[in-house]
């Protein structure tokens, strides 16, 4: 499985932008997609996660700004990332079970 994240860029506090991961290879069915982040000096982090059924999960300091979804047909994972915080610059990158990663993308919140 290969998974290929886009969408990071640099954007100011309280704008948005949106992450996307395509996975492809021997997918057969990917049931849990998810994106972790990790800032400079920090471990990485879970961010977001979504089941084949569209069940999500959220770190709390993400709730209710960011969002998960998934176009199952494409076998690709969006975050949806709203009223970015300069806290939330990190190496975004996406995962799939059992040890599947994106490259990471770059988000930078700041003025």
């Amino acid at each position: 499985v290969q998974l290929q994240a886009s969408g990071g860029g640099l954007v100011q506090p309280g704008g948005s932008l949106r992450l996307s991961c395509a996975a492809s290879g021997s997918i057969f069915t990917i049931d849990v997609m998810g994106w972790y982040r990790q800032a400079l000096g920090k471990q990485r982090e879970f961010v977001a996660a979504i089941t084949s059924d569209g069940s999500t999960e959220y770190i709390d300091s993400v709730k209710g700004r960011f969002t998960i979804s998934r176009a199952n047909a494409k076998n690709t994972v969006y975050l949806q990332m709203n009223s970015l915080k300069p806290e939330d610059t990190a190496v975004y990158y996406c995962h799939a079970p059992p040890g599947f990663w994106g490259q990471g993308t770059l988000v930078t919140v700041s003025s």
